[in-house]
């Protein structure tokens, strides 16, 4: 159900909502110095066959008659970040926690955050706000009966929410998600939020605040270039993604990396794509593992609830973040 906004703003909710847009505050220093800072370590948890890229070559109605593989490419994914006490945010889609619950109560007993995808990786330009609203409120409601624990997190499939799809914002402020994910601040080819903030803010929506976790970027001659994870992590330089999180480090901010179990996974059936999508999608599988193994011996990560609990002042909980309705300023 959609969360129930307050008719008066207690005073330690005015003192955020003064906030604004504004970014976040930094990770507070220890003994009188700055601790190198833990990242975020998020999953896009889908199947192989459940790619924006290959939904033209790999119609839905195919779905059923493909082979699960996500359980052991899940399986190795927690074991390499038990090996360096990382941890991170998990965001499954709604239909692979209805066919794996168990993989997301292993997630969840592990130590990391789970977090909604929505239900079927549909992007949210092909849905209407009524469609996109039972996606976000069914993931969430079956993922907080699997963990017994109340689901903050939202990443849309492909990153799209883009400019003029902004409602989406207002209907994950209304179901009682705190946070988002989707706002990749890059210029790119079906996605991107051009013109985005590129470190964690708040959004100041209609409906209620949310906070803004982008991917990682890097600024190189005025551009800014995607520096997250996924297909850059593979097919890129190494350099890339490590600049992307030391120059985040040198903004007093985290950054924001992402994978997808299928990227753990060389060995999973190919589609009959054309040749730049074989090479975006398969391209690199193999670096993934040993670039993983190199990326979590050179940084701390965890999950970006523990982030905010130490960039919000309102300690662990930052559905408290929550507010009244007048007053919004739109992104």
């Amino acid at each position: 159900m959609a969360a129930t906004l307050p008719q008066k703003t207690p005073p330690e909710r005015r003192r955020l909502r003064a906030v604004g847009a504004r970014q976040l505050e930094t990770w507070p220093p220890f003994g009188g110095a700055r601790q190198r800072p833990a990242h975020n370590f998020t999953v896009d948890v889908e199947e192989y066959f459940q790619v924006s890229a290959l939904e033209p070559y790999l119609p839905r109605r195919r779905w059923a008659s493909m082979g699960s593989r996500v359980a052991p490419s899940m399986t190795r994914l927690l074991e390499l970040l038990a090996g360096y006490s990382a941890r991170g945010t998990f965001f499954i889609l709604g239909m692979v926690a209805e066919k794996h619950p168990s993989l997301v109560r292993d997630i969840a007993a592990a130590g990391h955050e789970v977090a909604s995808h929505g239900w079927d990786h549909r992007k949210i330009g092909d849905q209407n706000r009524a469609q996109f609203r039972a996606s976000v409120r069914r993931s969430k409601c079956l993922l907080e009966d699997l963990v017994g624990m109340s689901v903050q997190g939202f990443r849309a499939p492909s990153f799209s929410i883009v400019r003029g799809l902004e409602w989406a914002l207002d209907v994950l402020a209304e179901e009682g998600y705190s946070y988002d994910s989707s706002l990749f601040p890059v210029s790119r080819s079906g996605y991107g939020y051009r013109g985005g903030q590129r470190d964690p803010h708040w959004l100041d929506r209609r409906s209620g605040v949310l906070i803004e976790v982008p991917p990682t970027t890097l600024q190189r001659f005025g551009v800014i270039l995607p520096a997250g994870g996924g297909a850059y992590f593979r097919l890129l330089p190494y350099g890339l993604i490590r600049s992307g999180l030391m120059d985040a480090e040198r903004r007093d901010t985290v950054g924001t990396f992402y994978i997808h179990p299928w990227e753990l996974d060389p060995d999973q059936p190919r589609v009959s794509v054309p040749l730049w999508v074989r090479m975006r999608h398969y391209g690199g599988l193999r670096r993934t593992v040993p670039r993983l193994r190199r990326l979590l011996s050179e940084f701390r990560f965890t999950t970006i609830a523990e982030n905010l609990a130490l960039m919000v002042p309102c300690q662990t909980d930052v559905a408290c973040c929550r507010r009244d309705s007048g007053g919004a300023v739109e992104v």
